[in-house]
């Protein structure tokens, strides 16, 4: 019976004692102090709105070409027998200069034979009109009255008369052909390519190469519609347009003007080019103390066009703009307040605002994770109004202290 309680009775006894000291601790334990947090309005960065004309700018890119380019071909065939030392891949000239020149020798002949044929018409023209003259003093000396036109010899007059002007017209396109077998350059440009040598007969109509004249270049560019609502009436006003390229790691700038549209839409990119005239690319008529880089054919270079004035516009980073189209402003009692607005143009920088916030106010600038309508919040400037809460949980905006 003893050894039964033992076995049984003691680990009972020891398991009451155990639970009774653990309850008398926890009894005795003095309570943590809670945490105290305070908390404050979220902190934001504003700035007041300011409203202002806005010079729209529209942004393009093109390739600069010749405004007037050319293919030379032979009007006359022959072979060649002089090539000007510039005319050359590259080579520059000035209007009117000589660039080939064909053998001369039949173009010659056929001019001598010309001029006789015309001296040959012309002396038979005198004689017939000398005929004449007897005709009618015979006619006068034995006839009155008026005389008949063949017997005044006038229509082998007129036939001779045409035979003149008929041996004259020959002589004019003798002349012409052998002045055409010196190709002439038709204004100051340069050579593209050239597809003649010494030696080389040339057939009527064959290609001599191409040039590009160096008075204009243009560049086309696409624009869309969007981009076109920006821009002044092209009929009235030729937009200014600043063309910028990297030369040797430098932003080179040439000036230029938007003078026309290609009036027809692109049937495969939807869009519609403008064309840019640039006076003087090569910079060979400019003084020499004010010379630039040359702006040269085939360029790539991106474009900024002057576009027309809009008033009373709110002009802000591209990022202030929400997903929903809102913009966060605070008040004077630092609310947030959401406003939908109207945007009249963005560009990848910016957004341009033409209603839908109150210059009174402020733009929030800075990230807000959830803004609601009447949201409480600081400036970095203000001074902190604490909030105290019994709270364990602390976030961005809470310090803690104890």
């Amino acid at each position: 019976m003893a050894s039964g309680f033992k076995k049984v009775g003691i680990p009972i006894l020891i398991l009451i004692g155990a639970i009774t000291v653990m309850v008398i601790l926890i009894s005795i334990k003095e309570q943590p102090e809670k945490d105290q947090i305070i908390t404050r309005d979220f902190l934001i960065d504003a700035k007041p709105i300011e409203v202002k004309n806005v010079d729209f700018l529209v942004y393009s890119q093109g390739s600069v070409q010749p405004k007037n380019r050319t293919m030379l071909s032979a009007q006359v065939s022959g072979r060649v027998i002089t090539i000007a030392d510039n005319f050359i891949e590259g080579g520059f000239f000035k209007k009117g200069d000589v660039l080939v020149e064909l053998e001369t020798a039949d173009y010659q002949t056929d001019l001598l034979l010309a001029e006789s044929e015309v001296a040959r018409a012309q002396a038979t023209l005198d004689e017939e009109k000398a005929r004449g003259k007897v005709a009618a003093q015979e006619w006068r000396s034995f006839n009155k009255g008026n005389a008949p036109e063949l017997g005044l010899r006038k229509p082998q007059l007129a036939r001779e008369k045409a035979s003149v002007k008929a041996a004259q017209a020959n002589l004019q396109r003798a002349e012409r052909n052998l002045d055409r077998t010196k190709i002439r350059a038709p204004y100051d440009g340069l050579v593209k390519s050239r597809d003649v040598d010494l030696g080389k007969f040339v057939s009527l109509g064959g290609q001599l190469g191409e040039v590009f004249a160096t008075d204009v270049a243009e560049v086309r560019l696409p624009l869309t519609d969007d981009d076109i609502a920006f821009l002044a009436d092209l009929s009235k006003e030729s937009p200014q347009v600043t063309l910028s390229s990297d030369v040797a790691g430098k932003n080179i700038k040439w000036q230029g003007k938007l003078v026309r549209d290609e009036a027809v839409l692109d049937t495969q990119s939807r869009v519609i080019y403008g064309v840019v005239e640039v006076y003087d690319p090569y910079q060979l008529n400019a003084p020499a103390e004010s010379k630039g880089m040359a702006l040269r054919f085939g360029r790539f270079v991106s474009a900024t066009i002057t576009g027309i004035t809009s008033s009373n516009m709110v002009v802000l980073p591209r990022n202030i703009l929400r997903l929903d189209g809102t913009i966060l402003t605070v008040d004077d009692d630092k609310k947030i307040k959401i406003n939908f607005v109207t945007v009249q143009r963005s560009d990848e920088n910016f957004v341009y605002i033409s209603d839908g916030l109150n210059p009174l106010e402020q733009v929030v600038m800075s990230a807000i994770p959830n803004p609601y309508e009447g949201m409480p919040v600081r400036f970095s400037d203000d001074e902190v109004t604490p909030k105290i809460q019994a709270e364990s949980t602390v976030d961005d905006n809470a310090i803690e202290v104890k």
